[in-house]
């Protein structure tokens, strides 16, 4: 506005400096529109860093349980493996006895029918 008083101002200068108040006006109104767009991104920004922060303790959580359920799993299979070898020992001096017992028992029919041979051989 002129230096002139306010109710001396011409009808130009009136609207010169109205206009001026409605661009004033218009300026504030844009920034106040983007600090309230500003504050709702800051807002949402604060609830996905929470979000993020719940997701991250819940996936350490469930990779803590994931750990904990291999370890028993190895465990479990590390004592399935010692009773497998200790079966399969066992087995194997199964084997090996029966084969000697078998062994033995072809022997003592082969003296058997050797004895039964001589008794009734041709000189019998």
């Amino acid at each position: 506005m002129t230096d002139k008083e306010p109710d001396k101002a011409t009808t130009a200068e009136a609207l010169q400096e109205w206009r001026a108040a409605e661009r004033t006006v218009a300026v504030a109104r844009r920034g106040r529109l983007a600090a309230e767009a500003a504050a709702a991104a800051a807002e949402e920004a604060v609830q996905a860093a929470i979000d993020t922060a719940n997701a991250a303790k819940a996936a350490l959580e469930a990779a803590t349980l994931a750990e904990t359920s291999a370890a028993r799993t190895a465990n479990a299979a590390r004592v399935i493996v010692q009773s497998t070898r200790a079966d399969m020992a066992d087995a194997q001096t199964d084997v090996a006895t029966a084969e000697i017992d078998e062994a033995e028992a072809h022997e003592r029919y082969r003296q058997a029918t050797q004895r039964a041979s001589d008794k009734t051989g041709p000189g019998s």
